[in-house]
This record gives structure tokens, sequence and C-alpha cells, in this order.
């Protein structure tokens, strides 16, 4: 067993430089094994010792991956493994590859991967987050670069503002550069009206929305909820359909009908603010305990401008509704004004209508505002 010594050593030698530009690996990856020609008949189970041995997998992911990666010989995989640690992949990130892409191991490294990893780097792509990213899609690699890769990306620059942003996406979600559905949900989407920071904006948050199966029956569940595909809110609501589980759903709906909310109310507030459903169910009980306990105001009043629900409790909604509650009680503030408006302004606004203007009982607001011990007021 020279082979798999030689191998371990190469693993677990100290990282090598990464020449995503300029290398010719064919001269340093040549002849760096001996083959050892095995029957056919041996083939499967060498696949699965091989596996075991060289990367310390278990026999059941090793035999996992055995049914789509077989080889004769040890060179194919070898050969990419070399490929791989010069490169700078650790060998866990190489063990990830296996389990996720194991037809990797018998591409051609100089041929099939190395052009892919250029065009990452040609993108601007550090060299970490080229590893990174191949690690966590390696499909990518198998995906032909000039047919699909190419114009898939830039597809993809041309809703975005910039490589930079175009690449981010990638980075982010690998999968955007080697799905085959991007193309023709992409289309769908512009023929149905969504406008393109709408899916600038689906890109850069939960493109896997873009790649679901399902995405024309999701789009005209949201139309028919009245919902206009040019308008930025069907973005969002069709995100909050595609983004989380139905019992993830439910149990929103659930927890907000336990503070007294109907079904019709819940729908009207996800037509008006869709991004109420996006919010965890700790914040959306949060909120509506602070609102509706802490506060003593209408329920009704908090559904009502359900973008209340993405704001912070500590560094917006309270310190707020201190200094709201004291205008209240000093007949400062008219009792049938807005008690959500102010929530929406910006700090400076919120200064200069709700406290500085009220001159005499300033200092005692701004300490309200700020969460001091306003004992004095």
């Amino acid at each position: 067993m020279i082979h798999c010594h030689r191998l371990r050593a190469l693993l677990n030698s100290p990282k090598c430089c990464c020449y995503l530009l300029h290398l010719h690996p064919r001269r340093s990856l040549n002849n760096l094994f001996f083959s050892t020609a095995i029957s056919d008949s041996d083939q499967p189970s060498f696949t699965v010792s091989y596996l075991t041995n060289n990367f310390g997998l278990s026999s059941q992911d090793a035999l996992k991956a055995s049914k789509r990666l077989r080889f004769n010989t040890p060179d194919k995989p070898d050969t990419v493994i070399a490929f791989f640690k010069t490169h700078g992949f650790s060998i866990d990130q190489i063990q990830s590859i296996i389990r996720r892409d194991p037809l990797v191991f018998v591409s051609n490294p100089i041929k099939s991967i190395l052009p892919k990893l250029q065009f990452l780097a040609s993108k601007g792509v550090s060299p970490e987050h080229i590893i990174v990213t191949v690690a966590r899609n390696p499909r990518f690699l198998r995906v032909s670069l000039n047919k699909h890769i190419i114009p898939t990306f830039e597809l993809v620059r041309s809703f975005c503002p910039s490589d930079k942003k175009a690449i981010d996406c990638v980075i982010a979600f690998p999968a955007t550069i080697s799905d085959g559905r991007m193309k023709p949900n992409l289309k769908f989407l512009l023929d149905t009206g969504v406008t393109r920071s709408s899916i600038y904006r689906l890109l850069t948050s939960r493109p896997s929305v873009i790649f679901s199966s399902v995405l024309r029956t999701a789009v005209e569940e949201i139309k028919e909820l009245g919902f206009h595909p040019s308008s930025y809110n069907f973005c969002v609501a069709l995100l909050a359909k595609k983004a989380i589980t139905k019992s993830q759903w439910d149990s929103k709906v659930d927890a907000l009908k336990s503070w007294g909310y109907s079904e019709d109310a819940i729908l009207t507030a996800f037509k008006r603010g869709p991004n109420l459903m996006l919010r965890s169910l700790d914040k959306l009980n949060a909120v509506m305990r602070f609102w509706i306990q802490q506060l003593g105001w209408d329920p009704l009043l908090l559904l009502a401008a359900p973008e209340l629900f993405g704001l912070s409790i500590e560094k917006r909604l309270s310190p707020r509704a201190s200094v709201i509650r004291y205008l209240l009680s000093k007949g400062l503030m008219k009792k049938d004004a807005s008690l959500t408006a102010p929530f929406y302004l910006t700090d400076e606004v919120f200064l200069q209508r709700y406290v500085n203007r009220f001159e005499e009982e300033a200092y005692c607001l701004l300490e309200l505002y700020r969460g001091e011990d306003a004992s004095i007021c």
C-alpha cells in the first residue's frame, strides 16, 4: 500500500501556494502516484476502501459515494486530490466535495476544474472565497464553463449593479451559477412583470426562490392575493411564501391568533406588509407582548402597522413608547393621535416633533428617550 502512504503524506503536508491564474499543474501532478489496476469485479469494494482509508469516511458514507463514484485505478482521484491540495483545499473540504458530488473526482483537473477556478479569480474572487464556494457547491465544477457558467453569470450580472455584487450572489449561494432553472425562471419573472430591482432583491436575499420548481404556482398565488408583480411587496410576499415552510407559516398564524387576531385580520396585515411573516416566531410574540401587555395599547393598531414587527424593541419601540406615553399622560399629545406614526420617523425628526418642541419638558423627555432614570419626570 505504498500508494496510500504517499497520498496520506501529501494530504498532511503544509498548505501549498495557490496558482489559480498561472499554474500549469500538468507538470507537477503527472506521475505523482503509480497506478494499481484492479478488476471490474473489485471496483466497488476498491472505491469504498480508497475513501475510508484515505479520507476517514465512514463505511456508510463511502458506500453511498461509491454508488456514484467508481474507478478502476487510483490515478484519477489521486490527481484530483493532489490538485485540490495544491490549491489550498483542506482535507475536510475535500471530504465535503466527495460527499456532495463524488463525480468531481473522476474529472480532468486541468481541462475541467482549473478553468472554472480561473474564471472566479478573473471576477475578483479571492482564493479563500473560491475554495469556500467550490466546497459548498462542487457541482459548479462539472457544469460547462462556456455553455452555462459564463452565460449564467452574465445573466445574474445584468440584475446587479457591479461584478462584485454579482460575485457576492455566487459566493452566498453557489448554485446560482450552476442551476439550469435560473435562466427560464428569471425570464418568467420578467415576463410576468416583476421588476429587475425586485429580482435583484431575490438574488441577494433568497435565490433559492428563483430555483423553485413550483415558482410559477407561487407567483399565481401571490397575484391572487392582490399583489401586483411590479410592486416591491410582490417580491417580499413571494419570499414569505417560499422562504418559510408550511409548518412555520401555520405556527406564526397560530401565534397571532392567540393574541386575539382573526385569520382575516392576519391576511389583511400580510397584504399590507408581507415582511410580517418573515419575522421569527419569537419576534412576533415579543412585539405583541410589549405592545399589548406592557403598553396596554390596542392590538388592532399594531396589526394595522405590520412593519413595526421589524423594529427593535430595545432601540426603537421602547424608548419612543416611553416618550409617547408621557406626552399622553400630560395632555401634550391628542388622545386620537396616531400611536404608530411616531415609530416610522427618523431619529432626527422624532426628536424634533416629540421631544425638543416641548421646551419645558424636553429634558425629561430626552431622559425617557435615552432610557435613563426619569424619576424627576
